[in-house]
């Protein structure tokens, strides 16, 4: 069978592996949109759904992630990805027959375990069948899952849940997970690194050598080894997560904007949903499409991208939560926009530039070790650093803390793209 994608199939395959990412993230976020029902019938206090949403979630996922990246750098991953996709959509289901905090945390657990097959073989196929060049624009518009995933959850939670209950939710989503598997497994598997040896017009490896399986400590060992030979990959990834520190923190903005900037809880969350999904949107795409033009024309140019991302969106954080609400001219919510919008832009140049930076045959676990580092020191760190800030003085404090903490991801990012040419020759030697 032909392993190698044409530039129309590449593009079918980026549009439906993020529709994937959105279903995950639909799945993910639900539980927290879903915690007024769930307190309701089954008594759960908010520091229980705040676990089951936070690390009871994060931390199986990301170990399980750095398993099944190796599973995926070794395995058939179209096939991998289907079989996670039928677990987690599976226990998706089962969590709306739970009845008490040990059922969900078991169910959510095993969907940490299912999703966390899909983001190590999806980020390593796409890598793949686009090119260098577009690499960050690919990665950029599958992270748009991550903005649209949240907005649908939340438009799923307001719609079905008060007519049909917070089960029905969760049975939806379980049944349309399962009935995507089939096309799931019907995904044809690209030999690993034909995306460079097409740019570079070199004859491709056969398909035994091309695929030819390390094994499992052979795959951790290049992966440690090429960490500590690429000072820019470990740039890289330090960036991205101060980023995503930063950027996770802001998850506390609803109860913010509830407590303390006078919003009810409605208009909290129909303005941060419409906000968001847009301007997340519009983040991820425009900042991988963007960086790839940087990258085009100076070395290094996704890092460079991030520094100057950084730095000009930036004081829009600032000024969202400083500024006051009744601002002339909006610009209370045109700050808001604009920080939204900035502070997606660097999931398509940091994941882009990690694949740059990486041998194709150990992609998928790279992939996962930089998830690993995000999720347990940015994404599940920075709510629990803004949130005991506002405990114990005010949420706006810690919010602005954590947004000047962001700051300094220019600093690891400047690094990296200084670095970023000795260490891109050592990857294609």
């Amino acid at each position: 069978m032909d392993h190698h994608y044409s530039s129309r199939k590449a593009y079918g395959l980026l549009f439906f592996l993020t529709l994937l990412n959105v279903i995950n993230f639909i799945d993910r976020q639900l539980i927290v949109y879903l915690a007024p029902l769930l307190r309701a019938e089954l008594g759960l206090s908010l520091a229980k759904i705040a676990l089951l949403y936070g690390y009871i979630f994060l931390a199986f996922y990301t170990l399980m992630g750095i398993v099944l990246g190796n599973a995926a750098d070794r395995m058939n991953r179209p096939r991998l990805m289907a079989g996670g996709l039928a677990l987690w959509s599976a226990l998706t289901a089962a969590s709306g027959a739970a009845v008490n905090f040990l059922h969900l945390t078991m169910a959510r657990l095993l969907v940490g375990v299912g999703e966390a097959t899909l983001a190590p073989a999806a980020v390593s196929l796409l890598g793949d069948v686009f090119p260098p060049k577009k690499r960050a624009f690919a990665s950029g518009f599958y992270y748009a899952g991550v903005p649209l995933g949240s907005g649908v959850s939340m438009l799923i939670a307001g719609y079905i849940a008060p007519r049909y209950g917070w089960r029905a939710c969760f049975y939806v989503l379980g049944v349309l997970g399962l009935l995507l598997v089939p096309l799931v497994r019907m995904i044809r598997n690209p030999q690993r690194g034909q995306a460079e040896a097409a740019e570079r017009a070199e004859p491709f490896h056969t398909k035994a050598e091309a695929e030819a399986a390390l094994t499992t400590r052979e795959i951790y060992r290049e992966l440690f080894q090429t960490l500590r030979r690429m000072p820019a990959l470990l740039l890289a990834i330090l960036a991205g997560v101060i980023i995503s520190f930063s950027f996770s923190a802001s998850s506390m903005v609803l109860t913010w904007l509830n407590l303390e900037r006078g919003f009810t809880y409605q208009q909290a969350a129909f303005t941060s949903a419409s906000i968001f999904t847009v301007a997340g949107m519009l983040g991820t795409i425009l900042g991988g499409y963007v960086s790839d033009w940087f990258q085009r024309r100076w070395v290094g140019g996704r890092m460079w991208f991030l520094v100057a991302n950084v730095l000009c969106f930036m004081p829009f954080t600032l000024l969202f939560y400083t500024l006051s609400t009744e601002t002339p001219f909006y610009l209370f919510y045109v700050c808001w926009f604009f920080s939204s919008l900035g502070s997606t832009m660097w999931y398509g140049p940091v994941f882009a530039t990690v694949q740059d930076l990486t041998p194709a045959r150990i992609r998928s676990t790279a992939v996962a070790f930089l998830l690993l580092a995000l999720n347990l020191l940015g994404t599940g760190l920075g709510p629990l650093v803004s949130g005991a800030i506002g405990d114990r003085e005010s949420l706006w404090r810690g919010l602005l803390i954590c947004a000047c903490i962001g700051f300094t991801a220019a600093i690891p990012a400047w690094l990296a793209a200084r670095r970023y040419g000795t260490d891109l020759a050592r990857v294609q030697q």
